[in-house]
């Protein structure tokens, strides 16, 4: 008889054979699990048997929802002959980059240095003492098209490890080595408008004005671009930074990377015209997308773009929301063995579901036709399959049109909802919830939805309760009722920009005073306080070969970007100068880097913004559920001003409680027992004023003409 057991949600027998990550929570790790590959976690006890065998070690990261990830794994790691060959010449151990960013950003910057590129899987060859000696990608099983495969690299390495081994220790140490210099900062001077217009001008020399984005393919999203172009459009009035970004979101809204039918966003454009996406679903896209289409209704007050936003959260509330608060972390690109196979169309399905009159409307709208615009991977022939895309925006902003094809989609989703799912990792990471729940509280101010403010209260009452210990430190991953691994610059940059959104969404300031701990906390053990900046790691997390300082902003921003930003806001919403001192430092920390190549760096180009000013303080003071003060609130928040901060004091309170967090705020009434508001632009103060009119020119005075 085979007795089933069920081990974190992944189904083995008695007589399945498994290798050493099965007690493991990690999604991805758990696939792995019954390889035939020895697979060890990332800890001592594969390094100690590394140095005891004499054998280098096989790292490999990924992340559970990774396309290429799969195959390497169906071709190689499920296969008995490689595994013999790994198992003999090394230590193996897996790692997932989405549990462990600190293992993965370090051994990714050395696959960099060494091939000009990176991506994943990553795989990386290390001596005992997880020093670096080779480093790729993928690898086919079996080398062909010259491009070495798994086998004969396994089995040249082992000859070298053999015969040439002091060769390559002493590689690895000049690798080393040289990954440990590239951490030096150069100091340098703060920021000014110079270097806002320079990011500006290399955006739009980048820009496809065709069909939005920057560069040909493959096209990610990176909404960073697009935020910090409605600020210089702000700034500046320029208008093709408008245009830009308007583009850029109605192509990618028009195009396959949106999923048309179940909403949200893929993870980015194969093509230069955002129709083939890679089709995983990420959380940490679905939050900055929303963010920037949230901003641009803002901005422009065209429904499209609120429309889109709020589907995203549809999406995310409907498929990525635990139960008890938080979200997962992603959706794979395939199911059943097939990447894309639970979004992609063909012409007779759909005629299965429709009548004849939906069936015509959604050929003509979303370019359905009979030999499908899907290529097979492997061949590149047309598959009969199809990607829904738009050719025009306008359908979805004409109402009548709107409502007809809202109702096809319905009947789509629901039939869709019958196929095989994609893979969902489960996993709550600390950090990519901080971005929802930041998403969530804009999206709650700016449309006046109370779900959203609900939803992301849960989130972030999850969070506390569930990832953070009360000595003030953050947990990064929770899975299945336990968190794990110490958190990371990530984990608390992207939580403290959600409880500041969520102070400013609710005025209560439980949010602002955790925001705040959490900010000391993070001062006092990531900050550098020899030349200044945030380390990725605690004084306390493992030690890996070089404590990295990240800047670079990617498909996600850095920790030191997003940082930068909430010193500031802190800063000017407390009266706290030694704040925005450290703000201050951090820019010229990374200023060499910085003015050179500005384009790597957006989101840090967004606090300087905040920084190079003008900036604004607004104290509204009146009794929180008054009419007067309510206005005043809804009226400011139809209004785009990025570089803001909002406080309310609430006069019903015979000692406001904001005077406890706020050294500046006591001296604000509400005058004539009328909500007013106290307006400051670069800590300079304009007349207290009840009139709506009046509020809004001094929020819009300042600025470069």
């Amino acid at each position: 008889m085979i007795i089933h057991l069920s081990i974190n949600n992944y189904m083995i027998t008695k007589e399945t054979k498994y290798n050493h990550l099965i007690n493991e929570k990690s999604p991805y790790l758990l696939q792995h699990v019954e390889n035939p590959v020895d697979w060890y976690p990332w800890g001592e006890e594969a390094f100690k048997k590394s140095h005891q065998e004499n054998k280098p070690i096989f790292l490999s990261i990924g992340y559970s929802t990774c396309h290429w990830c799969h195959v390497m794994a169906h071709e190689s790691f499920e296969s008995v002959e490689v595994a013999d060959l790994m198992n003999e010449a090394f230590i193996s151990i897996k790692v997932d980059r989405e549990e462990r960013p600190d293992i993965d950003k370090i051994y990714m910057t050395v696959c960099q240095m060494m091939t000009g590129s990176g991506g994943w899987p990553l795989t990386i060859l290390l001596t005992p003492d997880k020093k670096p000696f080779f480093a790729g990608t993928y690898f086919p099983k079996k080398s062909k098209f010259g491009r070495i495969g798994l086998i004969d690299l396994i089995k040249r390495v082992k000859t070298l490890w053999i015969n040439s081994k002091d060769e390559l220790l002493e590689s690895a140490e000049k690798i080393t080595s040289s990954l440990q210099n590239l951490s030096q900062e150069s100091p340098g001077d703060t920021f000014n408008k110079r270097v806002l217009k320079k990011t500006y001008n290399q955006l739009l020399s980048q820009f496809d004005s065709e069909k939005g984005g920057f560069n040909e393919s493959p096209k990610f999203p990176t909404p960073h671009n697009l935020l910090f172009l409605l600020r210089y459009w702000k700034r500046t009035k320029e208008k093709h930074a408008l245009e830009m970004v308007e583009k850029t979101l109605q192509e990618m809204r028009k195009g396959g990377i949106y999923d048309h039918i179940g909403f949200g966003i893929h993870r980015y454009s194969t093509d230069k015209n955002w129709l083939v996406p890679h089709f995983e679903k990420m959380l940490y896209d679905q939050a900055l997308v929303a963010l920037a289409y949230i901003e641009a209704f803002q901005a422009t007050r065209k429904d499209i773009y609120k429309r889109t936003a709020e589907e995203i959260f549809e999406y995310v509330i409907r498929d990525m929301t635990l139960p008890e608060g938080g979200f997962y972390s992603a959706e794979d690109a395939d199911s059943e063995g097939e990447e894309g196979k639970f979004y992609v169309w063909s012409k007779i399905e759909l005629e299965k579901v429709l009548d004849q009159n939906e069936i015509e409307l959604i050929i003509n709208t979303y370019n359905i036709t009979e030999s499908g615009n899907y290529l097979e991977e492997a061949t590149r022939k047309k598959t009969g399959k199809n990607i829904l895309n738009l050719d025009q925006i306008q359908v979805l902003e004409q109402e009548e049109q709107y409502l007809k094809l809202e109702a096809i989609r319905q009947k789509l989703f629901n039939y869709r909802e019958k196929r095989v799912r994609p893979h969902r990792d489960d996993k709550i990471l600390t950090d990519w919830n901080g971005l929802m729940i930041t998403a969530l509280a804009k999206g709650a101010k700016v449309f006046s939805n109370l779900k959203y403010l609900k939803i992301a209260q849960n989130a972030t009452d999850f969070v506390l309760n569930n990832l953070k210990k009360e000595d003030g430190e953050l947990l990064h991953r929770y899975r299945e009722g336990k968190a794990e691994i110490e958190g990371f610059l990530t984990d608390y940059a992207f939580f403290i920009w959600g409880l500041i959104e969520m102070f400013e969404a609710t005025f209560n300031n439980k949010y602002l005073e955790i925001a705040l701990e959490l900010n000391k906390y993070l001062l006092n053990n990531f900050w550098d306080g020899h030349i200044g900046g945030f380390y990725f790691t605690s004084e306390s997390n493992e030690e890996l070969l070089t404590r990295q300082k990240e800047i670079y902003d990617g498909a996600v921003p850095s920790g030191n970007s997003v940082s930068m930003l909430n010193l500031l806001r802190l800063s000017y919403i407390t009266g706290d100068h030694l704040l925005e001192e450290k703000a201050d430092i951090l820019s010229r920390v990374f200023s060499e880097k910085l003015e050179t190549s500005p384009l790597a760096y957006t989101q840090f180009m967004i606090a300087a913004d905040f920084a190079v000013g003008p900036t604004y303080s607004l104290v509204i003071a009146g009794d929180s559920d008054a009419k007067d003060t309510l206005n005043i609130l809804e009226a400011v928040e139809n209004e785009y001003l990025p570089n803001k901060v909002l406080l309310l004091r609430k006069m019903e309170q015979e000692s406001p409680d904001i005077d406890k967090f706020s050294n500046f705020v006591q001296f604000f009434d509400d005058l004539d027992n009328k909500a007013t508001a106290y307006v400051c632009i670069n800590k300079t103060c304009k007349p207290p004023s009840h009139e709506i009119d009046k509020i809004l020119e001094y929020l819009d005075s300042n600025w470069e003409k």
